[in-house]
C-alpha cells in the first residue's frame, strides 16, 4: 500500500515538473524546447496557457494531498523510539520554593546637631 501511494506521488511530481516547464514564460523559456509551440496552434494561445494553468493547479493540489495523506495515514509506523533525556526526565512535583521579596528601606537623613 505505502509502495503504491509513494508511486503515484512521483509520478505526480513528475507530471508537474513537465507541465511547469510547458508554460511559456516571458523570455520563451523552456516552452519552445518542448514543442508546446504546437501545443498552441491546436489549442488556441489563450486555451493553451487555461489549460496549463488549470493543469498545473490540480497537479499541485493533488501532490499536496498526497503527501499529507501518505505522511499522517498510510507511513509505516515502526516500533516506538526510545524517549529523549528531555522526555525520559523526571517532571517536577512543585515550583522551587521562591526567595522573599527584600525590604524596602529609604534611607533616613539625620541632621547634625548644632
Amino acid at each position: 500500500m505505502y509502495t503504491f501511494f509513494i508511486s503515484v506521488e512521483v509520478l505526480v511530481s513528475i507530471l508537474l515538473m513537465i507541465v511547469v516547464l510547458m508554460q511559456a514564460s516571458k523570455g520563451g523559456g523552456l516552452a519552445g524546447v518542448l514543442g508546446t509551440s504546437n501545443l498552441g496552434t491546436v489549442f488556441g494561445v489563450r486555451r493553451t496557457s487555461d489549460f496549463l494553468t488549470k493543469t498545473t493547479t490540480i497537479l499541485a493540489t493533488i501532490f499536496m494531498v498526497l503527501a499529507l495523506f501518505i505522511n499522517l495515514v498510510v507511513l509505516p509506523r515502526g516500533p516506538q523510539a526510545e524517549q529523549s533525556v528531555i522526555q525520559s526526565a523526571p517532571q517536577p512535583t512543585s515550583l522551587p520554593p521562591v526567595a522573599p521579596p527584600a525590604p524596602t528601606t529609604t534611607p533616613t537623613q539625620s541632621t547634625p546637631a548644632k
